[in-house]
């Protein structure tokens, strides 16, 4: 199954010049959907994670049902002042200022094993930010798995830098 054919493709969203990639119509697609939670499943298992990161929001879609499938846990990276109770933030650059992600205090034990999820890699600083913020509280990154990867952006090698490995189900190239 070419999974390409199950995510709708938007122009100019969220913003002029932008090519947004839809998962959506993937996820509504009960076949489609399972073919991709299968192929995450394979990419995922051999880290052997004891938790799998979502990042907000659409990092949770695939990070929830994998981590029920793959039988380890699950937590969530939030944008700041969306996670209840005691977090631990970290802030770090955009192009143009700054932002901050949080998780809950108890989210990550020294020494897990984690892999980040989301649904899209691109420039990867978000997935950066979350291995700074997973190995400040002594989490270990064992790799970051994501639906779409857009190749003809720095993303992957932002992530092999910080030796984290990535894999991605589907590539576009331009």
């Amino acid at each position: 199954m070419d999974l390409k054919d199950h995510i709708r493709s938007i122009p100019d969203f969220p913003m002029p010049g932008i090519l947004f990639y839809d998962i959506s119509t993937m996820l509504a697609h009960p076949g489609a959907w399972r073919h991709c939670v299968d192929k995450l499943a394979a990419d995922v298992a051999p880290h052997k994670p004891d938790l799998l990161l979502g990042i907000e929001s659409r990092g949770f879609l695939t990070a929830a049902p994998l981590a029920l499938e793959l039988g380890c846990g699950f937590a969530m990276i939030r944008k700041k002042g969306k996670l209840p109770g005691a977090t631990i933030a970290h802030t770090y650059d955009l192009e143009y200022g700054t932002d901050t992600i949080e998780i809950q205090a108890d989210a990550i034990s020294p020494g897990q094993r984690v892999v980040i999820m989301d649904d899209l890699l691109a420039t990867g600083g978000t997935a950066a930010a979350a291995t700074s913020l997973i190995r400040d509280v002594g989490g270990i990154v064992a790799a970051a798995s994501f639906i779409v990867e857009l190749t003809f952006l720095p993303g992957r090698a932002r992530l092999e830098a910080l030796n984290v490995p990535a894999s991605t189900v589907v590539a576009y190239d331009d």
